[in-house]
């Protein structure tokens, strides 16, 4: 995979058709946490995305985030539009007008994401929330892109498993208390399966 804007932007395609593949699962763990329409909002929003890409590329990966954000705000409902679309937001800020990505920009990428989610949702590391998947995700370092994913995928893998044993502490999952224990959180579930995608995109899989 190279760095440059049509790479980013056919990484965000592939990335939907995962969302699409998960829809079910997603749907399946917000059942048990929420009213059930996570996987289902997020297929749809990730389908526009497609749409808007397939409609003209933007010229820089920057642009591609920018993109990616906006939809997601205006077409996505519940939680998941606002958050993800402010992560990819404060990804494309952090990205800027560089015209290829470096494994330095990935990673401020991934603060940015962090940062914007933490700010929007006020949500911390240990609330079961896909915080609990992206700021390990965010934490990974590597030498270059490829080996940079893999890290903050397998990190986020990791974080999402973490979500199971806890108790919700914001959200609607929140008023189910311990009833919330046992099942594991969909938005971090979802940030884990987008940064697996990309990481499978970065290494030409």
């Amino acid at each position: 995979m190279g760095c440059d804007a049509r790479s980013v932007a056919a990484a965000v395609v592939a990335a939907a058709g995962v969302v699409g593949e998960h829809r079910d699962e997603l749907v399946r763990l917000d059942q048990a946490m929420g009213d059930a329409d996570h996987g289902e909002n997020l297929r749809r929003g990730f389908g526009f995305v497609v749409s808007a890409l397939d409609e003209s590329t933007p010229d820089t990966p920057g642009a591609v985030l920018k993109l990616v954000a906006s939809v997601l705000i205006s077409k996505v409902g519940g939680a998941a539009g606002p958050l993800f679309g402010t992560s990819f937001l404060r990804a494309a800020g952090a990205v800027g007008a560089a015209e290829e990505l470096t494994p330095e920009l990935v990673s401020a990428a991934l603060g940015a994401a962090l940062g914007g989610v933490v700010a929007r949702g006020k949500a911390e590391l240990g609330d079961k929330t896909m915080v609990d998947a992206l700021a390990p995700a965010a934490s990974a370092r590597g030498a270059d892109i490829p080996t940079l994913l893999t890290a903050a995928a397998i990190a986020a893998d990791a974080g999402a498993e973490s979500t199971i044993p806890l108790v919700a502490r914001k959200g609607r999952a929140s008023y189910l208390g311990e009833r919330a224990i046992g099942h594991l959180d969909p938005g971090a579930r979802s940030v884990a399966l987008l940064l697996r995608s990309f990481a499978n995109s970065a290494m030409g899989l």
